[in-house]
């Protein structure tokens, strides 16, 4: 069976917290009865190479006053065990009466059970050979250690198991955590599935996943955004092309109906070619747009002086503004360098040139300004020209929009549009401000480098 996420991370969860109880527990028993145990190993194994250097020093028969001095001195007296053994297995002194294991190798530390003070006792013992055929036995009694090691062990059994319910709680607990606002995300996710595209995601916090919903939300307000676009540009094209087809198609059916000749055939291809290039321009600025909001051109970006943008603009309308009576004005050139697409940030600018060009109408003063502040750097273009009623601003960056007074003029709405989406692939924004009198349109871009001060 495939397990959920939710059902992996508890469970990892589960066994990190049973693993780091089990080295805890580890390290705590090693640190008490493990340093006990190992601290009597040393005890007997100095009593035991004190005697031997003493035995081989002095006379053999010292050797069991020596071993009743070390049981009187008081020290431990208890549980020593201290014993002269003779090589047929005979006890020749000590505190024992008798020793059964006669082939127990000498120098080697062991661990066994006697029968002492009427009571099976576990023993840690160390043999000694002498010589001379005889054997000294250092040991002691470990019924207090293994009382400790058996009360340390319940204890750690008991933290185990109650650890245990812990572990599993808490990662029931954490597994329900994870599911609720997964589940909460999924049950939304399903809705918007079905079609209910303004559903959001629940508020899930200030965590994660809370942070995870709003981006959710904020790509779902996008996604909607677009769909309403789409349905708007759907709407706008159907709108837009049925006139211009149909002018075409009656031209054309009206020559085609005519006795006329070849002057007036000539006339009406003519006209039809005419509507067919504006019909090509509408679908080429819809391929702009598609193609800027898809993200294609960030491939292509490269520093770009904004500077020179400006200028290069300026010398490509100024014929057309003298021809239409507009004073083109390039005020100020004081851009610093970003990161962006020569021919698109070009596009932009020629498009609010366009416009200003078009709307404020002959006799108007149209300039051109590239600014630096902090850390953005813009493009402007102002004009003294009547401005966009207030109500309008918002709308004027939708496809195919057009304020009523203009709809006289050529164009397409279109080209706010292409502007705005420029910006936004380059992560920038798309200003429009009436001046009362004039207009101006901003075309702000991030940056790249240090900020520096907003220059005038």
């Amino acid at each position: 069976m495939k397990l959920s996420i939710a059902a992996r991370l508890a469970a990892s969860y589960g066994l990190l917290v049973m693993g780091t109880v089990a080295g805890v527990a580890g390290v705590f028993y090693g640190a008490t009865i493990g340093l006990l145990e190992r601290s009597i190993d040393r005890e007997i194994e100095t009593i035991s190479r004190r005697l031997v250097d003493q035995y081989r020093v002095t006379t053999p028969g010292s050797l069991p006053d020596a071993l009743a001095r070390e049981l009187a001195d008081g020290a431990d007296s208890d549980e020593e065990i201290l014993m002269l053994i003779a090589a047929d297995g005979h006890v020749l002194s000590g505190n024992l009466l008798a020793w059964t294991l006669l082939d127990a190798p000498a120098g080697v530390l062991q661990s066994t059970w006697l029968k002492r003070r009427g009571q099976h006792t576990p023993v840690r013992f160390l043999l000694r050979d002498l010589g001379d055929g005889n054997r000294l036995l250092v040991g002691r009694d470990m019924r207090e250690q293994q009382a400790m090691r058996e009360l340390v062990l319940r204890a750690l059994i008991v933290g185990a198991l109650v650890t245990l319910g812990l572990v599993v709680g808490g990662t029931v607990y954490f597994r329900r955590q994870l599911e609720r606002p997964i589940g909460a995300i999924r049950r939304a996710a399903n809705e918007i599935e079905s079609g209910d595209l303004g559903r959001r995601m629940p508020p899930l916090g200030d965590d994660e996943f809370g942070r995870l919903a709003t981006d959710i939300n904020r790509m779902l307000d996008r996604i909607e955004q677009l769909m309403n676009g789409v349905r708007h540009v759907s709407n706008s094209i159907a709108h837009d092309l049925r006139t211009p087809l149909t002018r075409i198609r009656s031209r054309l059916e009206l020559a085609l109906g005519e006795d006329g000749g070849a002057e007036e055939a000539r006339g009406a291809m003519a006209d039809a070619i005419a509507g067919i290039d504006d019909l090509i321009v509408l679908f080429n600025r819809l391929l702009q747009i598609a193609e800027t909001e898809s993200g294609v051109n960030a491939r292509n970006f490269t520093l770009i002086d904004v500077n020179r943008i400006a200028e290069d603009m300026v010398e490509l309308y100024d014929a057309s503004a003298e021809e239409q009576g507009v004073v083109l004005n390039l005020s100020s050139r004081q851009g610093q360098t970003t990161l962006g697409d020569h021919n698109l940030i070009a596009s932009a600018l020629a498009n609010l040139i366009d416009n200003a060009m078009k709307y404020a109408g002959s006799g108007a003063r149209v300039e051109i300004a590239a600014h630096t502040c902090r850390d953005t750097v813009s493009l402007s273009v102002k004009d003294d020209g009547p401005g966009i009623p207030p109500e309008a601003l918002p709308l004027v960056t939708q496809r195919f929009y057009r304020v009523d007074p203009s709809r006289s003029l050529p164009g397409n709405g279109l080209g706010l549009s292409i502007v705005e989406a420029i910006a936004t692939l380059h992560g920038g924004r798309l200003e429009l401000r009436n001046l009362y009198p004039g207009f101006e349109a901003e075309l702000i871009l991030p940056r790249r480098g240090l900020s520096v001060p907003c220059e005038p």
